[in-house]
């Protein structure tokens, strides 16, 4: 049967358009995975003349009730409710997710084993959080510290991009436009000698190295189990968001980072995997991670019309800051040392950062504790400013200087100190803001625009701090601000803003 000049028959043949449910058309994708009449045949027309379906059942998975509702409407008419197109959940595929969920959590131990280790190594161990520790230490021991580390990372990684020419260790890359396929020596290297140089002191993300080896479990997994591409690629982008998951204790917003970031798809082929994933490999964590959030006895901060206004005038000064921020880190990673420079980029680089920690050591490191005492309304106005000002620029320059790490909390931090600048000065015109929560208000509005996904920046936050539900309001009203900003001034994430541009 023919389409008709009325449109009102489908086409036996017809495979790639759509498929009639009485009166309505049913979107359906190339790969068939949409329910379909299995042969192809249609009833007689029903009384007002529209067709009517039989009632049978096609698609992947093949669900065990093989007939439709007495309606005859299909159960993927839900947008998020799709089949699995050309990426197949099959049982090989799930069995490689638990290889790579597994692998995941115990390699992101493995990382923070040595991030932890070097921190202790280079400032000292006892009470207090690791800024404490670098505050004690004298201004020679602080620019020493840096100093070495830059005199071993660099060399290290020269040595290891020379060695590995051609060796895929880019995780969005590999995922967005690649095969999915990632050098295992390469990439577990790379992670070291960036969770070495971030114990010592240097202002990059942490958790580059365990997003980086979820994603090579997913790789490695992927090809022992012979998975095809679409399905390595969403393994890879499980494993990567497992490893975020992993080592901040984060596994809805590892699983929602995976989802609207890696994937930029919420449908249930893709959102099952992911939560499987990340669930797994955070428990697997917990063998040596505390279970704990991130950031420990904040207080509870309650809502206010105060706060509220607060965050609808903040966000979009934030987003107009995190479009600059992404822009410079898009232009030094382009621009960042190579060759034989790399040996003494890291030590220039870092030893600078060290001299500027000698008055602002919360510099050091990938501003964790900076975020932190934000968060809890510790310390003052001008700290906060210059710390904001001068945190996204120490960044850029240990990127630049040819050092591998990721941005995460760098940009936490630099949200979370602006939001307690801001709520210094907030406070004076309005009563009834404290400066920790419009630290938090910062912290969501500046990762939800920096990563491009303001979902997974919310939750992200909330599950980091274990608080923030009384002022969720505001956070999503800073957050949508400030990402709605960033989307219409550039679009650029601090992911896609790295992407290595053609050899």
């Amino acid at each position: 049967m023919g389409v008709g000049p009325s449109g009102r028959y489908p086409s036996v043949g017809a495979t790639a358009a759509t498929v009639s449910l009485g009166a309505r058309l049913e979107p359906m994708g190339a790969d068939g995975a949409v329910e379909k009449r299995a042969s192809g045949r249609w009833t007689r027309a029903r009384k007002g003349g529209s067709p009517r379906p039989h009632h049978h059942r096609v698609r992947v998975p093949q669900p065990l009730i093989k007939h439709r509702l007495p309606s005859g409407r299909g159960a993927t008419e839900q947008p998020n409710t799709t089949g699995d197109g050309d990426t197949p959940l099959t049982v090989r595929f799930w069995l490689a997710l638990l290889l790579t969920a597994v692998a995941t959590g115990l390699l992101g131990d493995f990382m923070m084993v040595v991030l932890f280790g070097f921190e202790h190594l280079a400032f000292g161990t006892g009470p207090g959080d690791y800024q404490s520790h670098v505050e004690r230490a004298t201004a020679l021991h602080r620019v020493a510290s840096l100093a070495i580390a830059g005199a071993f990372a660099g060399p290290a990684w020269y040595l290891l991009r020379r060695y590995t020419p051609g060796e895929k260790s880019e995780v969005d890359e590999a995922i967005w436009t690649g095969d999915g396929r990632l050098s295992p020596r390469r990439s577990f290297i790379s992670g070291v000698i960036s969770e070495i140089a971030v114990g010592m002191g240097a202002s990059i993300g942490r958790e580059q190295a365990p997003k980086l080896m979820g994603g090579v479990s997913g790789s490695v997994s992927a090809g022992w189990f012979k998975l095809t591409t679409p399905q390595r690629r969403l393994l890879v982008a499980c494993g990567a968001g497992a490893g975020l998951a992993a080592v901040y204790n984060v596994p809805l917003g590892g699983a929602l980072f995976t989802a609207e970031v890696l994937m930029g798809s919420i449908t249930i082929p893709v959102v099952l995997p992911a939560i499987a994933c990340s669930f797994v490999a955070t428990a697997v964590a917990w063998l040596y991670l505390p279970q704990h959030a991130t950031y420990v006895d904040l207080p509870d901060y309650h809502f206010s019309l105060s706060i509220f206004v607060c965050a609808v005038v903040m966000g979009p000064l934030i987003g107009l800051l995190a479009s600059v921020y992404i822009r410079l880190m898009g232009w030094v990673s382009h621009h960042r040392l190579k060759r034989s420079a790399v040996l003494v980029g890291p030590l220039g680089a870092f030893s600078v950062l060290g001299a500027i920690g000698v008055v602002y050591p919360a510099l050091f490191g990938n501003g964790k504790d900076l975020a932190h005492r934000a968060f809890l309304g510790e310390g003052t106005a001008l700290a906060f400013l210059a710390l904001f000002a001068l945190k996204p620029i120490v960044t850029a320059m240990c990127l630049g200087s040819g050092a591998s790490g990721g941005l995460f909390t760098p940009f936490l931090s630099t949200g979370a100190a602006f939001g307690a600048m801001f709520g210094f000065g907030w406070g004076h015109l309005w009563s009834g803001s404290p400066v920790g929560a419009v630290a938090l208000l910062g912290a969501a509005a500046m990762l939800g625009s920096a990563l491009q996904a303001p979902l997974a920046g919310l939750v992200l936050v909330i599950e980091l701090t274990h608080t923030g539900i009384p002022i969720l309001v505001p956070l999503m009203a800073a957050t949508f601000l400030a990402t709605l900003v960033s989307r219409h001034i550039d679009g650029y994430s601090i992911y896609s803003a790295r992407l290595p541009g053609p050899e």
